[in-house]
């Protein structure tokens, strides 16, 4: 392959790549395309490819159409290619699509347009080709697809299964947004009577509470076409719905006073409790009546109020109520020590979910706390099945077995042949250019698809690590580190848990009086170790600040010649985000969990949820009502768990690390009131 503006295109690169970075890709990539056919060996013009991805971000397809042939011959031709014919798939010919498939076959870009196709086919109902391209599909991660799949079996074939219905259930229920596939395939085994309108109430209710009124709209066309106006009347106000309406026994009616008072409970629970209490309660049946209390219920504990427990003792049916229910009726019981409503919670919970080390974890807590042999035996068998260095809760899990973390022994050196495997992976190297060149996520997915989906079950564990290698070596932090964490039976320390920028770091925080481990397991969580990262709020570089949190850390501090535009130097971010989490943690006394809460959903949320019972920072933890921050917390904790077992080389305990936590004492010095 001819490299003839290596150098050129390498200064028009986007400022997320680095020099060194494109450099090496690029050779990568002409050492191996030089193998590819002459049509595959002539152009390099990355600027092309990033226009072409703009282009596309705006629906531009006169744009695209003109740019592709300067794109021919490009190592990323696969993108630009799809991003083309993507863009004009409605309209474009069958032929076209399946001499996409033919000039790209194995590639990502193939199997994601064979995905696309797919879905056109379906909501076309075009069975004939839906059928003849399905069976080259690879991903098959695409529930609606699958839905699709299922419904074409059972038009073929002139029956479904009860199997067959099952699995449309699972990826129905599985799906936030609407959409077609599953839909009409559910719509299909309720006709056949092999899913019932129970199950349509039931995806109608999930819909309201995620705030979805489209897809409860079509659940409830297919359980009761004929109540369509009244759901459009509680759609539009469920308390204007609710009140003075005379209840009507048509089970319909019946379920619509459910939906209105999901959506009334979702936003005031108090209000709820009272209506159903006073109300609606003698004339909903047991289960319906135990839906609602489980919403309120949950509601309520995501506002971390203490008469959540009050709410959900209404329910006299634990199985009545999602998963999701239950979760939060755990997190409420152990927020107020009530640990006889933790078992019984977990094991109302699906298959799956119980076997979340979360819930595996506090189900032998709750064993073990209610004393006798068999039980105790039983919370030990459960410790044992999680106990590892991998996560939180498998921590956790090892200290309630006498154990610590100790940084797992290294796997066997991966061998020449190994290395040169992953090396010559077209697709892993497709994925680091593109990365390289500033489309990350691109590079991510054709990655992500090389490793895990292009090949059923994807690569094995000599394998991944040889890949995740490849990216360690390029510095591509996040792919190293995601790759390797795929492995089942070998952990390799330096790749899950590099320490890139080790002496800016030691020295950053060994200046200020904090934990070097605690800012790589931080870092870790934020970035990835991407310099250039950057979030959907604004946050910039390896410890992703703010600009506002930035420019007040440097004030205080007394850095006073910093600008906003130095925030994605390295050695800027890194004495910014250390000094910024170390006044996070003078803040809150200490407190590792309380401080990483701040630093991801700012300080006045977790000054607010320490208030309330002196508890287990993992109980704490466990109930911070954001998601996001609540896996953030537990990831940066386990991080500095980990990374202080290698940095010291000897046991580390995360329940050392977590404490306890609580109102803040009167003897404490005031916080900060200007924080941010």
């Amino acid at each position: 392959m001819q490299f003839p503006s290596i150098l050129a295109s390498t200064r028009r690169r986007p400022r997320s790549a680095t020099p060194a970075l494109v450099f090496s890709a690029v050779l990568a990539l002409a050492a191996l395309l030089s193998q590819q056919p002459a049509a595959a060996q002539n152009n390099t013009n990355d600027d092309v490819l990033v226009q072409m991805k703009q282009a596309f971000q705006r629906g531009d397809k006169a744009r695209l159409t003109a740019l592709l042939p300067q794109a021919r011959g490009h190592a990323l031709e696969p993108w630009a290619a799809y991003w083309e014919l993507k863009a004009r798939l409605q309209e474009a010919d069958p032929s076209e699509v399946q001499n996409f498939f033919a000039r790209y076959p194995g590639t990502y870009q193939e199997d994601r347009l064979r995905n696309d196709w797919l879905l056109l086919l379906g909501q076309r109902r075009d069975w004939d080709g839906f059928s003849a391209s399905i069976a080259g599909f690879r991903m098959g991660d695409d529930a609606q697809v699958r839905c699709y799949a299922t419904l074409v079996d059972t038009l073929r074939s002139g029956t479904a299964t009860q199997a067959q219905a099952d699995e449309v259930r699972r990826n129905w229920f599985s799906q936030k947004d609407s959409d077609d596939g599953c839909l009409t395939a559910a719509d299909r085994m309720v006709a056949a009577r092999l899913m019932s309108p129970n199950d349509a109430w039931k995806k109608a209710r999930l819909a309201i509470e995620a705030n979805r009124p489209q897809a409860a709209r079509g659940a409830v066309t297919i359980a009761a076409p004929d109540a369509l106006p009244m759901f459009e009347e509680l759609n539009a106000s469920s308390a204007k719905f609710l009140t003075g309406r005379a209840f009507v026994a048509a089970k319909s009616r019946k379920e619509l006073v459910v939906l209105a008072l999901i959506k009334v409970a979702i936003a005031d629970p108090e209000l709820a409790a009272s209506q159903l209490d006073n109300k609606w309660g003698p004339m909903l049946s047991a289960e319906e009546r135990n839906w609602i209390w489980g919403t309120i219920g949950r509601q309520a504990a995501t506002k971390l109020w203490p008469q959540a427990g009050t709410y959900f003792a209404n329910v006299t049916k634990n199985s009545d109520l999602s998963d999701d229910m239950l979760g939060w009726r755990v997190r409420a019981a152990l927020r107020a020590g009530q640990w006889k409503e933790v078992l019984p919670a977990i094991n109302a919970m699906s298959e799956a979910s119980q076997q979340d080390p979360t819930w595996v974890y506090w189900k032998a807590r709750a064993l073990a706390g209610t004393g006798g042999d068999e039980r105790r035996a039983q919370a030990r068998d459960l410790y044992q099945s999680i106990a590892g260095s991998r996560g939180f809760y498998e921590m956790l899990a090892l200290e309630e077995l006498g154990q610590r973390t100790v940084a797992p022994t290294r796997p066997a050196p991966l061998t020449p042949e190994e290395k040169a495997t992953a090396r010559s992976n077209l697709a892993l190297n497709r994925g680091l250019y593109a990365i390289a060149i500033g489309l990350r996520s691109e590079g991510t997915r054709e990655w992500n698809y090389a490793t895990n989906l292009h090949d059923k079950g994807g690569m094995d564990d000599r394998a991944l690590l040889a890949a995740a290698d490849f990216a360690c070596q390029r510095e591509v932090w996040d792919r190293c580190i995601n790759t390797s964490e795929r492995t089942k039976g070998v952990v390799d320390v330096d790749q899950r848990f590099p320490m890139p920028f080790h002496d800016t770091v030691l020295r950053k925080a060994q200046d200020i009086g904090l934990d070097p481990a605690y800012v790589y397991g931080l870092i870790r969580q934020e970035s990835r170790f991407i310099m250039d990262a950057r979030s959907g709020v604004g946050a910039s570089g390896l410890m992703q600040v703010m600009p506002a949190t930035a420019r007040w850390t440097a004030r205080k501090i007394g850095l006073t010649d910093f600008s906003p535009s130095q925030i994605n130097d390295r050695e800027t971010n890194i004495t910014i985000g250390t000094n910024y989490l170390k006044l996070a943690l003078d803040d809150f006394d200490g407190s590792m969990a309380l401080a990483a809460a701040a630093y991801n959903a700012g300080p006045g949320r977790p000054r607010s949820w320490r208030n309330g019972p002196v508890i287990e920072a993992a109980i704490w933890a466990e109930n911070v009502p954001f998601s996001e921050t609540r896996d953030y917390v537990k990831k940066v904790l386990a991080n500095t768990t980990n990374y202080a077992a290698i940095i010291s080389g000897r046991p580390q305990s995360l329940k050392e690390r977590l404490g306890r936590v609580g109102p803040r004492d009167a003897a404490e010095p005031e916080p900060s009131k200007d924080l941010p």
